[in-house]
């Protein structure tokens, strides 16, 4: 299969103080999942994903609520913000299929979505271009974190074991596929999200939208049928 196309080295320089903000925030968190996970790959996928699924659902929500107070038209985010959303979901789910989640991180799971979920919320109440730059820079990290694992896994240090059949189904991949090839298609998830985040995040402060990465095909049925 043909690799999509990704700018890896997208990155939105800050401008003002909301910028900074959000680029800080996101380097914190940077630190602690390297911290906490290192090299392993699998399992800070699993809890990031849980993490990552959260403001797609969050800023959909809220999109949706301003639009139909002032009954105006929501540009198509609305539904641009739930399918990133369970773009996220649908990584988690693959995931779980090649790195079991121990019992601690189901609790550091819980733990963690709830204060995110929250934080999140109201951030995106007090800010929406804030939240949307937060989320940008989250996705440069996951690229940069995935280019990594693509080297680990080109190296021989980490398996490359044949893509579950959930990945296979979703992302329209060959029934040889392996995990680089899945590696390869949610990367380009991220990279597709970093690129629409900063976007809504530059118009919503009276910018305009970059380059967007190409988006991979998906398959229109999340699961395969029984």
């Amino acid at each position: 299969m043909s690799n999509p196309q990704v700018a890896l080295g997208v990155h939105h320089a800050p401008r003002g103080i909301s910028d900074r903000i959000a680029l800080g925030f996101t380097k914190v968190l940077r630190f602690c999942a390297d911290t906490f996970f290192a090299k392993r790959y699998g399992h800070r996928a699993i809890v990031l994903e849980t993490v990552a699924a959260v403001p797609g659902m969050v800023g959909a929500t809220l999109t949706h609520l301003r639009c139909l107070r002032r009954m105006e038209d929501d540009k198509g985010w609305i539904r641009t913000l739930m399918e990133e959303a369970e773009n996220e979901r649908m990584h988690l789910m693959t995931f779980i299929e090649v790195a079991k989640p121990t019992v601690f991180e189901r609790i550091v799971i819980l733990g963690v979505q709830w204060v995110f979920y929250v934080c999140f919320f109201l951030l995106y109440l007090a800010s929406p271009k804030t939240a949307h730059r937060v989320v940008g820079y989250f996705e440069e990290e996951a690229v940069i974190s995935y280019t990594h694992y693509l080297a680990d896994i080109d190296a021989g240090r980490s398996e490359n074991p044949p893509a579950p059949a959930i990945a296979r189904h979703y992302w329209k991949l060959p029934a040889d596929a392996t995990l680089r090839d899945v590696v390869v298609v949610i990367r380009a998830d991220e990279a597709h999200h970093r690129d629409v985040n900063h976007g809504f995040a530059s118009e919503l402060g009276g910018g305009q939208p970059g380059p967007v990465s190409p988006y991979p095909d998906h398959a229109a049925e999340l699961r395969p049928e029984a």
